[in-house]
């Protein structure tokens, strides 16, 4: 295993010098290098001129009733395809179906879904190795061998079933790459795509449909030929200066006199936003990862890190037709902020010839029955420090140039045949983890699969409790510079009481790739063997053409 680290360091330092030749890039020694693009003014996107556009709608290959229940089956294929970022200039992109970010897959609570996904890429430009693949759906209580570990390869030329159970209450969830030592490489080449699961409690109380809108948001810089370019000379992080929201730069859409809903995912490798409105006005938070939250908060502004997904709800009845409201960056300590990186897109408020919305912002939500409380399962936002069985602490630092967790790295948990865990609770026991930044002068989006927690305390707000927009469950803990996070978790593992082996990692994915994970394991720790239990295989199939539901106008 050590062997194989090695060559991947190299393959990542040597990104520095593939991507150097196009780009401006400022950075010291440890810190995140910064790239401007050295586009031509006449392939330089301007924000607010490109129409915003939705993710396209997966529809299933199959679905129907088994002995188990319902079901649906979805086929997707990560291949190289060419998307129209920058004026007048292909880039080259690596994305499921070809595309960025990916088809939503929208799937309701107790249908299971089998997602096969055919690797048919191959030599990576960004890392000089082969397209080998992983793919995480991020925030499913998926069994080990269905997660996405990080050693579970995918080679081009071969292909795997994923499997979920989709027993959760409904929540935006995303898949991406997660394939050990390229998972940056990969998901900045454009492997990322939002996963909904729903419920009838989440229909009944929030908007659907037109106004049930996704956003990934991310950004990129480009080579002057509009190919994409990623710097990582120091394993800290990477920021480009043009802002993305699903795959377009600065968009704008219009928007009716109404309340919509937005699924907000950043899919950054590393920058962490702050997000408001220009005029001021508050948001509203329904939604945290882990789903709806029990009260909804007004917010004039949330931190969002890698990873994180909030769901909020805009009243645009406040304003005129014609009124224009951006939706603006107000950037976070230790981001790299470019001149256009304090924009992310526009609304158009346009006059709607239909019923007015009557829609009340709700104060509560109710968020419906909890899932397997036959067998102990309790709803994340009622767990209670005192049902603890234990506390643990995980301390991020940097020592010697390597990103570690305990002082720990995933070329540790590989030297021990995968043998080495954080801990090993049951399944259904719950716990309280103490979450410490000692890394100085950086912030983490500290990711733990499996679980939904809530925050119960955080060291740098005036209550030492959780910020507003973080009131709800989450899977994914800002750790800002120097702070602690206290995180009360429930280890659900669904039917069976099966378990086995998990990851815990830092989601700037350069900082994951340079080894920022370790992992722990619910029961027994060879149960579900993540990487043997179900492995890929070599494809054998044609690829199937892709259905799509259909989709919203471009700029609405």
């Amino acid at each position: 295993m050590t062997s194989t680290n090695m060559s991947r360091r190299n393959l990542l330092r040597g990104a520095l010098a593939l991507g150097g030749g196009g780009l401006l890039v400022a950075a010291a020694g440890g810190e995140v290098m910064a790239a401007s693009s050295k586009l031509a003014a006449k392939n330089t996107p301007t924000p607010y001129a490109a129409l915003f556009r939705r993710p396209p709608l997966l529809m299933p290959a199959e679905q129907g009733v088994d002995d188990a229940g319902p079901y649906q089956r979805y086929r997707l294929t990560q291949k190289v395809g060419q998307a129209a970022i920058v004026p007048g200039l292909l880039t080259t992109l690596a994305g499921y179906n070809g595309i960025f970010p990916g088809p939503t897959i929208k799937v309701p609570q107790g249908t299971r879904s089998e997602v096969r996904i055919s690797n048919t890429l191959g030599v990576s430009p960004l890392h000089g190795g082969k397209y080998s693949t992983v793919t995480h759906l991020h925030g499913s209580a998926s069994l080990p061998q269905y997660d996405g570990y990080a050693n579970d390869q995918t080679a081009p030329g071969c292909c795997k079933t994923y499997k979920y159970p989709n027993w959760q209450q409904a929540r935006t969830l995303w898949y991406h790459d997660h394939n050990h030592g390229t998972t940056a490489q990969n998901v900045f080449a454009g492997l990322a795509a939002q996963y909904h699961l729903s419920d009838w409690y989440e229909r009944a109380q929030l908007p659907q449909g037109e106004y049930d809108v996704p956003l990934v948001v991310s950004d990129m810089a480009f080579k002057a030929d509009g190919s994409v370019a990623f710097e990582d000379a120091d394993h800290a992080g990477f920021m480009g200066d043009v802002v993305l929201v699903n795959g377009v730069p600065w968009p704008k859409m219009t928007v009716k006199p109404r309340v919509y809903r937005f699924r907000v995912l950043v899919g950054s490798i590393s920058r962490s936003f702050r997000f408001g409105l220009s005029t001021g006005d508050p948001v509203y938070v329904v939604g945290t990862d882990a789903g709806m939250t029990p009260v909804v908060n007004a917010v004039a502004s949330w931190r969002h890190g890698v990873a994180e997904r909030y769901e909020i709800l805009i009243d645009f009845r406040k304003y005129k037709a014609g009124q224009k409201i951006e939706l603006k960056n107000l950037s976070n300590k230790n981001n790299v902020d470019f001149a256009n990186t304090g924009k992310v897109m526009q609304f158009e408020v346009v006059a709607d010839s239909g019923a007015p919305d009557t829609y009340a912002i709700p104060k509560t939500l109710d968020l419906g029955p909890q899932p397997w409380a036959n067998r102990g399962a309790i709803e994340v936002n009622k767990l209670t420090p005192e049902m603890a069985k234990v506390r643990r602490t995980l301390r991020v630092q940097r020592k010697s140039g390597l990103w570690t967790v305990n002082g720990e790295t995933w070329a540790d948990v590989e030297k021990s045949n995968f043998q080495r865990i954080l801990g090993n609770p049951k399944p259904y026991d719950i716990e309280i983890w103490d979450l410490v930044n000692e890394s100085g002068g950086w912030f983490h989006p500290l990711h733990i699969h499996l679980i939904d927690a809530r925050i119960i305390a955080r060291n740098t707000t005036s209550d030492r409790k959780a910020h507003a927009w973080e009131s709800g469950g989450k899977d994914v803990f800002y750790l800002g510079e120097n702070e602690t996070v206290s995180a009360l978790m429930q280890f659900t593992t669904g039917d069976g009481n099966t378990g086995g082996r998990y990851m815990t990692h830092c989601h700037n994915l350069v900082h994951e790739d340079s080894d920022m994970m370790i992992q722990f394991a619910v029961g027994d720790l060879n149960a579900n063997d993540p990487v043997a239990s179900d492995p890929p295989y070599v494809e054998y199939e044609p690829e199937t053409p892709v259905v799509y539901a259909p989709s919203y106008a471009p700029g609405t």
